[in-house]
């Protein structure tokens, strides 16, 4: 798997990999997002079989906490993504964080090599920190510097990961029934549920029955990572499988059977049960609904789970429907009924949609990227947070002569007994010591100059403007209303999966 900030080259690196080592007629060809594809190196002299190495793609860590959550082990090897120049970044922590959860050996991609300000040294000195300690320091992480743009460092990234393979001794075996990983799946209308699975041991074949702990079936058709169609699938190699009877969930394990029975059994004994915590709701809490539209199944998994850990003390996420497929006239209509915000990744919206949206002016928030799409909701919650109200006393007036009265302004003379006083500010009227009403201090005079502000000791005029006659002795209490637009992290601490 490959992790890291968002601007710092995941996707280009991955790019420049398939483009250097997926023959171009080839991957020219490739239309359909199965979230997977593999590379073939050629053989050494030593060695008589070529090396193959599968990269999976999928819209980011988030997707990998899914597949873990099901107790499935899908990547063998991570690689931490850095860019060279930027350095270590809030999300390259959590990078490191999701790393160290998943326990897997990694190596660190130094990207971005070929700008005159990039400086990898720097970036390890900052991993050090993070308490990751690369080899060129006496630790045990290995580091490549490499540039997407260029391709400059992608053969030793991937010598690099042939050989924190070979150290881990990965093993598979060919003599048992077909096992792995749904890494990805989604309902197409014209073919039926679609799983993209990752084989870890055995061989799977068309005709052979297979399941998950939610659907099984026969298996109809297998297309490899190209969409070019195959009769088997070996181990490590991706592969698009049709013929479930329904849409498996991202990270289950799927086993081939030798009979139907043994399959259905299977399901039985392996039920997940899975209870949804009802989140402490209040009456000043407010709600905001969301409609969630996403290219493929585990999209949607990956966002629900991040949205799940935005701090809701203040705001609650309500998602009302999480499909796969284009926004359409029927999204439109339960986001105008309940004034619904549609989440919109990687997909696009049909043409009635397009009208009705304009029309209702219901908000779509549309990514690529799901931080950036989080990031949207985010800024959703931080808009429906209520502002604080800060007050903040600044000094006291005892008021000595009125001057002037009229409907309810009046010119007051006084002397500041505590603080200081400025003009454009409220004020509390106190006598006896009892609150007796609020005002606004409008104008501020010595002398009669008008003045901004004004100290302990010294006498002044002000125009006050209130619900009450203010009158001789009165103190007047001078203080200041600021509105503080809450950020979310101030609400409550983000948690962190």
């Amino acid at each position: 798997m490959v992790l890291g900030h968002i601007d710092h080259g995941k996707t280009s690196l991955l790019d420049q990999i398939r483009k250097t080592h997926v023959a171009e007629k080839e991957s020219g060809g490739i239309t359909q997002h199965i979230g997977a594809y593999q590379i073939s190196l050629p053989a050494s002299k030593q060695e008589k079989e070529e090396k193959k190495i599968t990269f999976i793609d999928t819209p980011g860590h988030e997707a990998f906490s899914a597949m873990r959550s099901r107790g499935a082990k899908v990547a063998d090897i991570a690689i931490l993504v850095i860019d060279a120049v930027d350095g270590v970044k809030a999300q390259t922590k959590e990078a490191i964080s999701h790393i160290k959860k998943v326990q897997i050996p990694f190596i660190v991609a130094l990207n971005k090599i070929d700008k005159p300000e990039s400086d990898p040294n720097k970036v390890k000195r900052e991993l050090q920190k993070e308490e990751i300690l690369v080899e060129d320091l006496g630790g045990k992480v290995p580091s490549v510097s490499v540039s997407a743009k260029t391709g400059q460092g992608i053969p030793d990234l991937l010598d690099l990961i042939l050989l924190v393979a070979e150290m881990q001794e990965l093993k598979t075996s060919l003599d048992v029934l077909a096992e792995g990983v749904i890494i990805e799946s989604y309902l197409d209308s014209k073919r039926g549920p679609v799983a993209t699975l990752l084989l870890q041991n055995g061989i799977l074949k068309i005709g052979d029955i297979v399941a998950t702990v939610s659907t099984l079936g026969k298996i109809k058709k297998l297309e490899d990572f190209q969409g070019k169609e195959i009769t088997r699938v070996e181990p490590f190699q991706p592969a698009v499988l049709l013929g479930l009877e329904d849409v498996p969930r991202v990270g289950e394990k799927i086993r081939a059977f030798d009979a139907l029975e043994e399959a259905r059994d299977y399901q039985k004994t392996k039920e997940e049960k899975v209870v949804s915590p009802i989140p402490e709701m209040s009456p000043e809490k407010k709600v905001l609904n969301l409609i969630l539209k996403t290219d493929v199944k585990g999209s949607i998994e990956a966002i629900e789970q991040v949205i799940k850990n935005l701090p809701q003390d203040k705001v609650f996420l309500q998602v009302l429907q999480s499909e796969v497929g284009d926004i359409n006239e029927n999204d439109l209509k339960l986001a105008k009924e309940a004034q619904a915000v549609i989440l919109a990744f990687r997909v696009k919206m049909t043409a009635t949609a397009q009208i009705l949206s304009q029309r209702e002016k219901i908000k779509i928030i549309k990514a690529d990227i799901i931080y950036d799409l989080v990031e949207a909701v985010r800024k959703l919650m931080e808009r429906a947070i209520e502002p604080k109200i800060i007050r903040k006393d600044l000094g006291k007036i005892r008021a000595l002569v009125i001057f002037l009265t009229e409907k309810n302004r009046q010119i007051v003379g006084g002397k500041v007994i505590e603080g200081e006083i400025e003009k454009g500010t409220k004020i509390e009227v106190f006598r006896d010591e009892e609150l007796i009403g609020r005002g606004r201090l409008i104008n501020l005079q010595r002398d009669k100059k008008d003045i901004a502000k004004l100290s302990k000791g010294q006498e002044c005029g002000i125009l006050y403007e209130g619900n009450v006659k203010i009158q001789e002795k009165d103190i007047l209490v001078i203080y200041r209303e600021e509105v503080r637009k809450e950020k979310l992290e101030n609400v409550k601490k983000d948690l962190k999966g």
